[in-house]
């Protein structure tokens, strides 16, 4: 029995048919109160279509799915997105190139992408300047959208999520075309954003281990379609079952400053 008091998402028994039969095959995963969690696999592996179901983009065929004490089905879902953050590097593109951060992240008020109100209306610009300083980029308010690096952008796309207030927030692959310093800095602001007090549990999904950052507790990892491995991520980032989940023979090594990262072709058949 599920105590959902402790229970921030559960995924029960969830399948999702495509044109072709089922993308996802029985995924069972919850993530409870205090936890971060990475959800980890190769491309193709379900990943994108589990957070599409999560926040019923797609509908579920069988199964279950709750979030902050609500079940899909019988909540206004529009409106539990307000209470999920979701970051994702593939709409940048629709946000409008000469809109300023600080407008970037007011839009996430309405959650709305393109910044516009009434001249009745009154916006939080105060809250606005506070979201973007929990990412420390305060200074970016007023500078427009197209002048902002990748890292710059996910930072404020984080304060953007922030304006709501989540309980969740979920990043879908956010290091996308950062390069390797970037990637770092922008990675110690999500441990940061872990760390501070009543911030939101964090969802990363990536299929690079080295994105797994210190603050992360947990690891669910997928293969096409189904459940790999899910708990504790020093119980499941381990050799055997990632060579299982990227179906290659690959090792788990531990680099400076105990990063992990995977190293291809080691294990012998």
């Amino acid at each position: 029995m599920t105590n959902e008091a402790e229970e921030i998402l559960g995924v029960e028994g969830v399948v999702l048919y495509g044109e072709n039969g089922p993308i996802l095959k029985g995924i069972d995963w919850s993530v409870k109160r205090g936890e971060h969690w990475a959800i980890l696999g190769a491309n193709g592996c379900g990943k994108t279509t589990l957070l599409s179901a999560i926040l019923a983009y797609r509908p579920v065929g069988e199964g279950e799915i709750r979030a902050l004490g609500e079940h899909y089905g019988r909540t206004n879902w529009h409106e539990m997105r307000k209470r999920i953050g979701m970051v994702s590097s593939a709409i940048a593109h629709r946000v409008p190139p000469h809109e300023v951060a600080l407008e970037t992240v007011l839009s996430g008020a309405e959650a709305q992408l393109g910044y516009w109100t009434r001249e009745d209306e009154e916006v939080d610009s105060a809250k606005a300047l506070e979201c973007l300083g929990v990412m420390n980029v305060e200074e970016l308010a007023d500078r427009p959208w197209r002048f902002l690096s990748q890292g710059e952008r996910q930072k404020v796309f984080i304060a953007r999520a922030l304006m709501q207030d989540p309980e969740l927030l979920i990043l879908d692959e956010p290091c996308a075309g950062m390069d390797p310093v970037a990637r770092e800095r922008f990675l110690g602001s999500l441990g940061a954003l872990a760390r501070r007090r009543g911030g939101p549990h964090l969802v990363l999904v990536t299929h690079h281990v080295e994105e797994i950052f210190e603050e992360i507790s947990h690891v669910l990892v997928l293969r096409e379609g189904r459940v790999c491995s899910a708990g504790p991520k020093e119980v499941v980032l381990k050799s055997e079952i990632l060579s299982e989940a990227f179906g290659a023979s690959v090792v788990v090594r531990e680099g400076s400053g105990g990063k992990l990262y995977l190293e291809v072709g080691v294990l012998t058949e």
